[in-house]
């Protein structure tokens, strides 16, 4: 028996005493953790989703195939034609209804999209009225026995603005597949929200067509049906699949489309058919269609039929899109087996004459440095559209040249990565693609213009500007959906701020890039053609880099935190030996905590570099530096670098 129970014994055998008045005790108040470094709350990892950042075993997802026929009207401005659709319900549920994104229901005269848009905004429809006009929407059966017709059954469908409900016939249990067969057409607008359109060029008419065929929204177990409305300023969430289109044009037309062109034989020449042989195994550029030969008869195979069909098939996509006109220049080449194609009209930028050769550098730069290119061609039309991506195509701006058609190439191509291949939810967040493919075209223009000092020196992210931005407190945060972020911060909440964080993660905080470049490419790896949500991106980082990253992701994605360090004061004393022991007393106004780097200066003119690790301000926003040093100190300067955004450098210095 110890002391205490013996102690605890005698004092059970004295007499009681009675007790003393005592003042009513105060209760202190309740306080949560409010520290920046509490855990990040996320949603409760499941065997679907893991508290590592994996899929878990029971991960699943829908599929959607598609066999399409559509045909081009170059004098109404039409397109029309018919869907076959082929569901596969991967989820553990039983589903009674479908939804599908109607896309082009954003021109109709009572859209959403146009009432919030002003009449002249990058994604209004600028007076232009259109939407779907669909006549059919069927679910088809095979016969029962063979020989006999199918049996088909008129839906009943249902349209709330961008998107379309179809009560289904009989309930889709899991792993149950459904075909139904769509019709649809639609009027083409000049000016598609910037995404889509048509414009003259040499007085013909060029076609960039995507959103035009109802596609199927996406079923996950996260959110059920995502069904938010197509605004404009948010982009697209969508399934997985096998895509077998048909193009049907004027004879006169080329056509350019995802995927691989399945009857070269029947819609090119001879001619044409023999130097994309020779594209598909060279270095350099060879020209399909020259710039002399844009827009000749002899471009077009011989025959007596008004119209040719052009005929593709794309594997594992989530969309495809093309593009059309009469008079297109056509380049290629390739690299690892990868056709690399550009399509331009003769009075495009002359710089477009360069498009394939920035084309295959994107392609081979993303591939071996973060996950490589999975399609069998990447494409770059010249148009009205100024920089917009599908998967294996991208429109591009006609008149964009030299550096600036470099980078809307390189940016827009980065974005078969995010989300082509990492198939977020742009709607919701649009910081989850265009803030990642920013951050990754830094290193594709760096290593393109290797020997040029000014894009050496412009193309790394400068914290001074960033700091400058958040100074103003206009800055909200990345994690909100597109449409609810005004078009002056767009840009910077959805592209910018995650491109300098991610730069910022990745050469100051970690000052670890191979670290991080191998928990990167983690998270692709682990969520290629599949619906990652933010949660599995920010646990595969903590995961892959052995960091709980909690205080970052929340300053930097969730919140508007800023970086504010600052030097309160310095202090000497003489210890009770006579030693000479400094206090640096440093503090963290701001919301976010950064590692502390310091230039330390001395009287005997030397100077000294410290890193103090983020953990300093594990117990507070003040943290006092003690150290002995061999002379006195005369100047103390948080980041004389300038690598972190302080919003406030003058609080950064502290001399004698």
């Amino acid at each position: 028996m110890t002391v205490a129970p013996l102690l605890f014994a005698v004092l059970l055998q004295q007499p009681a005493a009675p007790p003393a008045p005592q003042a009513p005790a105060r209760v202190p108040p309740s306080v949560g953790d409010t520290s920046p470094f509490r855990r990040l709350e996320l949603p409760a990892p499941n065997l679907i989703r893991e508290g590592s950042g994996m899929p878990g075993p029971r991960y699943w997802q829908q599929r959607a195939d598609y066999t399409i026929q559509v045909s081009l009207d170059t004098a109404a401005h039409t397109a029309g034609g018919r869907e076959t659709i082929r569901y596969t319900n991967n989820s553990p549920d039983t589903l009674r209804y479908a939804w599908l994104q109607v896309d082009q229901n954003i021109y109709r005269e009572d859209s959403r999209g146009g009432a919030i848009n002003p009449a002249d905004a990058r994604w209004a429809a600028r007076g232009f009225q259109g939407g779907y006009a669909i006549t059919a929407f069927d679910a088809v059966r095979s016969a029962a026995t063979r020989g006999q017709a199918g049996i088909r059954r008129s839906l009943t469908t249902t349209v709330n603005g961008t998107v379309l409900r179809a009560d289904l016939d009989r309930p889709l249990p899991p792993g149950g597949t459904a075909t139904w067969d769509v019709a649809f057409s639609f009027q083409i607008p000049e000016h598609g929200s910037d995404r889509m359109g048509r414009s003259q060029y040499g007085g013909r008419w060029l076609y960039e067509i995507a959103q035009w065929f109802p596609r199927l929204a996406v079923y996950d177990d996260v959110r059920g049906w995502n069904t938010e409305q197509y605004l404009g300023q948010g982009e697209f969430y969508l399934e997985y699949g096998d895509i077998d289109f048909t193009v049907t044009v004027p004879r006169n037309y080329v056509v350019a489309g995802t995927g691989t062109l399945l009857n070269p034989v029947e819609v090119l020449t001879a001619t044409e058919r023999a130097r994309l042989a020779r594209a598909q195994h060279a270095d350099s550029t060879v020209a399909i269609i020259s710039r002399d030969e844009a827009g000749q008869p002899a471009t077009r195979p011989a025959g007596t039929t008004p119209t040719l069909s052009w005929h593709f098939s794309a594997k594992n996509v989530r969309d495809v899109a093309w593009a059309a006109a009469p008079n297109f220049v056509w380049d290629a080449s390739s690299w690892n087996a990868v056709l690399m194609q550009s399509y331009y009209p003769p009075d495009a930028n002359p710089d477009w004459a360069n498009s394939t050769v920035y084309v295959r550098h994107t392609i081979k730069h993303y591939s071996e440095k973060w996950f490589p290119y999975p399609y069998p061609t990447a494409i770059n039309i010249a148009g009205p559209v100024g920089g917009m991506e599908y998967p294996m195509i991208v429109f591009c701006g006609s008149r964009a040249g030299g550096r600036g058609l470099f980078g809307v190439t390189t940016h827009e191509l980065g974005h078969q990565w995010f989300p082509m291949m990492v198939g977020s939810n742009e709607r919701l967040y649009a910081w989850a693609d265009e803030g990642f493919n920013t951050f990754i075209n830094i290193y594709s223009a760096l290593a393109f213009y290797k020997t040029d000092t000014v894009v050496q020196r412009r193309g790394v992210p400068n914290a001074d500007q960033w700091a400058s931005w958040a100074a103003i407190g206009r800055d909200v945060p990345s994690m909100l959906p597109a449409d609810r972020i005004t078009g002056f911060a767009l840009g910077q909440a959805a592209y910018n701020k995650p491109a300098v964080g991610l730069y910022l993660l990745r050469h100051r905080i970690l000052d670890d890039t191979t670290r991080f470049d191998t928990a990167f490419r983690e998270y692709i790896r682990r969520w290629a053609f599949k619906h990652p949500t933010p949660a599995d991106f920010f646990r595969t980082m903590n995961d892959a880099l052995g960091e709980d990253l909690s205080w970052f992701w929340r300053g930097w994605f969730y919140r508007t935190d800023v970086v504010d360090l600052a030097v309160d004061s310095v202090l000497t004393r003489a210890d009770s030996a006579g030693t000479k022991v400094t206090g640096i007393f440093l503090s963290s106004p701001g919301q976010l905590p950064v590692p502390v780097d310091l230039k330390l200066g001395f009287a005997d003119g030397t100077s000294a570099q410290v890193r103090l690790p983020v953990e300093v301000w594990y117990l507070g926003n003040h943290y006092v530096y003690v150290r002995q040093f061999p002379s006195d100190l005369t100047k103390v300067e948080i980041d004389p670098a300038h690598n972190f955004p302080d919003v406030r450098r003058e609080n950064n210095v502290w001399s004698k």
